[in-house]
């Protein structure tokens, strides 16, 4: 294994070469930094960058995001949106999502985003959209029923990415203890064994499961 400096030698240096955010994520990035107690759950600089290229690849007519937050990574995959699509994203602290609409209201994609508040497996049943790609991010516990609720409402060749599948590097312990960590664990092998789809676990931040819903 790597040691601990030269990985975060090799984060830095991703940092340098990666496409800075524009002035709004960048204001979300700095606000969010200077008065967010969680500020840490925020997506940064290289995994938003990569969220948006992989939405403009993908140019979604629906997208849906589970988790949030204070909007970054909403604005970052409403890049990529068509013209006439919609990204809903749900949100279950009233405090983040009031921070998170004032942000998408200063944005030029404030009437593609549907921002909704409260418990996300009440709420993704209600939604009858094919969704092209997904992004969860929310509670750790809850991967695989997210999970398991979105995949049937994938479109064809639709995507799922999921954050935090490292979660810290805890799965990486020869004995997992942690109640997330164990979570993240056991969501990373449900998906494997998934005939439905095709993964690449992506090793930027802390983690991205990349998953690809198979032809049928």
């Amino acid at each position: 294994m790597p040691a601990p400096f030269i990985i975060n030698q090799a984060v830095t240096y991703s940092d340098v070469f990666t496409t800075p955010a524009d002035p709004l994520l960048q204001l979300i990035l700095d606000e969010t930094r200077a008065a967010h107690p969680k500020a840490h759950m925020l997506s940064g600089e290289v995994q938003g960058q990569f969220l948006s290229m992989l939405s403009c690849m993908k140019k979604p007519m629906q997208i849906l995001e589970i988790g949030t937050f204070t909007g970054y990574s909403a604005l970052c995959l409403a890049k990529g949106l068509a013209a006439n699509g919609v990204l809903h994203t749900i949100e279950s602290r009233i405090e983040d999502a009031q921070t998170a609409h004032h942000y998408f209201e200063q944005s030029k994609y404030a009437n593609q985003i549907e921002l909704h508040i409260g418990d996300a497996k009440e709420i993704i049943p209600s939604l009858s959209d094919a969704f092209d790609l997904v992004f969860i991010d929310a509670d750790k516990t809850g991967y695989i029923e997210y999970y398991e609720m979105v995949v049937q409402k994938l479109a064809k060749g639709g995507v799922i990415i999921a954050d935090n599948v490292l979660f810290h590097g805890e799965v990486l312990e020869d004995t997992i203890s942690g109640k997330n960590a164990t979570a993240i664990h056991a969501f990373n092998q449900h998906v494997k064994n998934d005939p439905r789809t095709s993964q690449v676990l992506l090793t930027i931040r802390d983690g991205m499961l990349l998953i690809q819903k198979n032809e049928q």
